[in-house]
Formats: structure tokens, sequence, C-alpha cells
């Protein structure tokens, strides 16, 4: 059995339609009086978007019930779906934990909540009986005040335990008036010893060169090799690797056609640069890992060789996987010993 490593999966959008509908319906039925069935709810919650902060609308909905009291639920039907229908060994999941406190309480009370949060989801996922490594990645946010977005690196380097990087998040298009801070942020985060990843070069809005140099890993990165070939060298050099989602690009608007990731890999491939295949948002999309792996074939956008590099190259670039090899080598090691006695 081959086993996988998820880099770039959305707590919030990793809730699956199902049993999404499964919980209004117990505890939040106006959230979906509007929905004769269920399955009018799938095709509004998992249909193609225009733009991305269209899409990024919807996590919204399922923020407002990821509070204290439901996020073991959640979790809990994650991870058994990722153990069993995706055969993950390792999983990172990311989130803003400001967005899961309740609304009507103060910034700096909302502020110290953020921990309960973090330490929910830590336990949680490591008391489960399904055997995932897995490690919580924060989330800053391009439209919560920087106040908010410094204690986010804070509670990073407080909870180490759990948490295993710091990302940016939140719709590309607003960076720009604040990339000051962003970088003052970034290096913040990296002088405490937190690794870095961070949604740029998404969408043709998001090209934000200033960031690169912050960043071990690259949410999403498309326009790099489609636009800005001219980078790819120094993300070699820098050994930086690209958290690629293909479904992402078609539910967003980003792309047309997922044959345009084509030239994303031949590009990254050729310059030496890593690319790992990863959900992004397996709930809303109604995909699992192992369907991203097949779309790509099927499409000859990559061939067998190129998705086991990828494949090597999720494992190797994994903030928190806490062996120097993928599970595929210590099986095979454990076999080859049974064999020789």
């Amino acid at each position: 059995m081959t086993l996988y490593a998820e880099l770039h999966r959305h707590l919030g959008g990793s809730v699956v339609p199902r049993i999404l509908w499964r919980y209004f319906q117990r505890n939040s039925s106006d959230k979906i009086s509007q929905f004769v069935e269920y399955t009018d709810f799938e095709e509004f919650y998992t249909r193609k978007r225009n733009t991305l902060d269209e899409y990024l609308e919807l996590h919204t909905l399922v923020e407002s019930v990821q509070t204290e009291n439901s996020l073991p639920y959640f979790i809990y039907r994650l991870l058994r779906g990722a153990y069993i229908f995706e055969n993950l060994a390792y999983l990172e999941l990311r989130y803003t934990p400001y967005l899961r406190t309740p609304e009507d309480l103060s910034q700096s009370q909302r502020i110290d909540l953020m921990a309960s949060i973090v330490d929910i989801v830590g336990k949680t996922s490591n008391s489960l009986e399904y055997p995932i490594v897995t490690s919580q990645i924060l989330c800053m946010h391009s439209r919560l005040p920087y106040e908010v977005n410094k204690a986010i690196v804070d509670l990073a380097a407080q909870k180490r335990e759990y948490v295993c990087a710091v990302d940016l998040a939140g719709g590309d298009r607003y960076y720009r008036e604040r990339l000051d801070e962003l970088v003052k942020l970034y290096e913040y985060a990296l002088s405490l010893g937190i690794k870095t990843t961070g949604h740029v070069y998404e969408t043709r809005d998001g090209c934000y060169r200033e960031l690169l140099p912050y960043l071990m890993r690259i949410g999403h990165g498309i326009q790099i090799p489609l636009l800005h070939p001219e980078l790819l060298p120094d993300l070699a050099q820098r050994k930086q690797c690209l958290e690629i989602c293909p479904t992402t690009y078609i539910k967003t608007g980003t792309l047309e056609d997922i044959r345009q990731l084509k030239l994303v890999f031949e590009r990254c491939f050729d310059a030496g640069v890593d690319i790992a295949i990863c959900t992004d948002n397996a709930g809303l999309h109604n995909v699992r890992l192992p369907f991203e792996y097949e779309n790509l074939l099927t499409y000859d956008i990559i061939n067998f060789e190129m998705l086991q590099n990828c494949q090597e190259a999720a494992f190797r670039h994994a903030f928190a996987w806490p062996y120097g090899e993928r599970p595929a080598s210590i099986l095979n090691d454990i076999y080859s010993r049974n064999n020789s006695k």
C-alpha cells in the first residue's frame, strides 16, 4: 500500500458536503433552509466560482460553525476519511485560529482564545485511532489587523508541539497595500525559528516577488512558471517547493483548463523546482488526493515518474514529518529485514 503526504489542506475547506449537511441538519438548520434537499446543497457548495474572492466566501460558511465545541466532530471525520479513503500518512492542516473564536467578543478576547483552539485541534488529532502524523499551520490573514497576525505568529512559537509553520491567506489581491508589514511579520516568524509558507503567485493579482525570499514553501505559485519563469532558478537555489492544488484553479476560475498545468510541471521539473501535489479544499471540491493524482495522469499533464517524484517531494518538504524517509522506504526496510531472517 502506498502512503501519501498532504501539505496544503485548509481546515475549513476540508469538510466534505455530506458531513457539513448532516451537521447543519442537527445543529444549524437555518443555514440550509434555502435548500430543498441535499443534492441542491452539494451543487451549491462544490460548484465552480468566477473568482478567488467569490470562492473564499465559502470558507466563512464553515468557519462560523467550527467552534471550540464542534471542532472535534469535524476533525474526527476529516482524519477518518483521510486515513481510510486517501491513505494519508502525513497531514498538515492550516487555518486561521482567530476566525474560530466568537465574533461578539473584543479583539483582545478573541486573541486570548486562539490558544485553546490550537490545543483542541492538536489534542483531538493526536488522540484518534488513525495513525496519521498531523501538524498545524496557522494562517495569518490578509484582511486581519497587524496585531492579530502578529499574535498568530507568537502563538505558533508558543505551540510548537502542535504547530509546524505559519502561512498567509485570505485573498492575494489584498497584499499590495500591506507588503511592508507582511514582510515584517515573516521576518519576525523566521527570527523565532518558525517555518513559513504563503499563498502567492496563485493568481495574476498575487505576484509579489518581495515575499518569495521569506518562504520555505510556496502556496500554489503557479504563476511563477506560467508568467515569470525567470524566477525558477532562484526557487531551485533556495530549495523552495510549490504546493500545487490542481482542482482549485478550475474551481476559482484561475485557469480555464486543467491542461494548462502541463507547462507548470514541465518548467518546474526542467528548472529543478520541487512540486508537492495537494488538495487545498478537499471538501469544497468533493475530491480526495488520489483523484488529484489520477486526474493529472489522465490528462497527460504528468507521467508516473513525475508523480512519484512529486510524492517523494511532499515528504521531503513536510515541515513535521519525523522520519528521514517516506513510508514506502521504511516499509521496504522492514520487509527486507523480515525476509532475511
